[in-house]
């Protein structure tokens, strides 16, 4: 196979959450020039008509959209089993919905950490359990998460963020030992600091977008679309041999 070859998805259908905008927007545009079909879901994601349903559709791939509350345990079994009912488990799972909510560690609320861990930590787990099942019993299969560098890192003022990526980041192994053995392979992309949503609040702080911005080798925030190579590159073949890893995608603040 030549290497060009390797990173093709025609065929594939991938399921991305958290694709309607931002990083999972990039990686479901990235999939799809890449030539996959796209499965998306996002909490507020429109029935129809929706930006990245358009961008999917003319690139010439076929778009299906699905909106979930992934806090709600029960709509996450209803989606699982409409996606399954319609569309067969897909080929590459991405978990890439997350969310984030700011207070000091001694004031952080039980409905701030319960609300977090359930999106970021349970969701995802939920997801690769019941999607990645069918992948296992047909010997092949791509799992991608979505960790943080707070999945090596502590943060500030974002605990419930922080142990939920961290808890990725032993998912994606914990997946990954059981699994790499039966042609699936489960990796996550860990994420450095990213003109987002997510990030907006830092980035409007002179003080921490400077000190920021002063450890990152790179000089820059990252944008979304510095996702689309390194998710392909773990959907497609080009990985095969990869597997229980968490690629750094941070202008090289973890080196530093």
């Amino acid at each position: 196979m030549r290497i060009t070859e390797a990173f093709q998805l025609t065929g594939k259908t991938a399921l991305v959450t958290g694709c309607k905008r931002g990083i999972g927007f990039a990686m479901a545009e990235g999939l799809a020039e890449a030539g996959a079909d796209i499965i998306g879901v996002s909490a507020s994601l429109e029935p129809s008509g929706s930006k990245i349903e358009r961008r999917v559709e003319e690139i010439g791939r076929s778009f299906h959209a699905y909106q979930c509350d992934f806090k709600d345990r029960q709509a996450l079994y209803t989606f699982i089993e409409a996606v399954k009912e319609k569309h067969g488990s897909p080929d590459i799972l991405v978990n890439n919905a997350g969310t984030i909510l700011r207070k000091p560690a001694a004031e952080h609320p039980d409905e701030y950490w319960d609300e977090v861990v359930a999106v970021n930590q349970h969701a995802p787990f939920i997801l690769t359990r019941e999607f990645g099942r069918d992948m296992v019993a047909r010997g092949s299969g791509k799992v991608i998460f979505t960790a943080s560098l707070l999945t090596f890192q502590g943060g500030i003022t974002v605990p419930g963020y922080a142990a939920s990526k961290g808890a990725i980041g032993q998912l994606t192994m914990a997946f990954s030992n059981e699994w790499a053995g039966k042609g699936v392979q489960v990796n996550a992309l860990a994420p450095g600091y990213i003109a987002t949503d997510n990030t907006q609040a830092l980035r409007e702080d002179p003080d921490r977008s400077k000190a920021i911005l002063a450890r990152i080798p790179a000089g820059r925030w990252g944008t979304p679309d510095d996702f689309k190579g390194p998710t392909v590159f773990l959907a497609s073949a080009a990985s095969d041999y990869m597997t229980g890893a968490i690629l750094t995608v941070d202008g090289g603040w973890m080196g530093r």
